[in-house]
Order: structure tokens, then C-alpha cells, then sequence
């Protein structure tokens, strides 16, 4: 089975093809890409273990089985939480003249 795993910041992204077990897991895909990524020669700084994954733009656990050629995407955490850039906003909205 094929998969692809993708890790992308602003100024870079980096891309790992991989060609697993039938029934291979999200856990595994991540593994594999890890193996890749630490023998490259600029390897992304990232937290393998806790850093939040899915499959598609959808978050998912680990655990979940991939299917042929699916696109498992590794998220960086937020720049800022959205509630509270909305709030702000909304702050400065209400104090203009």
C-alpha cells in the first residue's frame, strides 16, 4: 500500500512517499516518515510522538487504518487561538467611532 506523509511551515514543506503494509495504521505511516525524515539532510523539527496527524485534512487517532494512496498530513499547533482572535476583533470593531 502507498501513503504519502506531509509536514508543511510557511517557508517549507516536506514530503515523504511510502510504501507500507497492507493494514498499516496511521502510527505506522508517521513512523516511517520519522525513519526517512531523520536520515535527510534539513529534517523538519517536529515532535513525532505528540504532534497531531490525519488523513485528508481530517484530524483522526492513530490508530486508524490507512487506505491505498491516502495523504496523512502532520499539523503544526496554532499561531494564535481563533476564539480569542475573534474577540479581539470583535473589541476593536466596538471602540471605533
Amino acid at each position: 500500500m502507498r501513503c504519502t506523509v506531509v509536514f508543511a511551515r510557511p517557508e517549507r514543506l516536506w514530503e515523504w512517499q511510502l510504501e507500507l503494509p497492507d493494514g498499516a495504521d496511521l502510527a505506522q505511516a508517521l513512523a516511517a516518515a520519522q525513519t526517512q525524515a531523520v536520515s535527510a539532510p534539513d529534517p523538519p523539527q517536529l515532535d513525532w510522538q505528540n504532534a497531531k496527524a490525519g488523513i485528508y485534512g481530517l484530524a483522526c487517532d492513530r490508530h486508524v487504518r490507512l487506505s491505498d494512496g491516502d495523504r496523512v498530513e502532520i499539523y503544526r499547533p496554532l499561531a494564535a487561538d481563533p476564539k480569542e482572535s475573534r474577540r479581539e476583533r470583535a473589541r476593536r470593531l466596538r471602540s471605533k467611532p
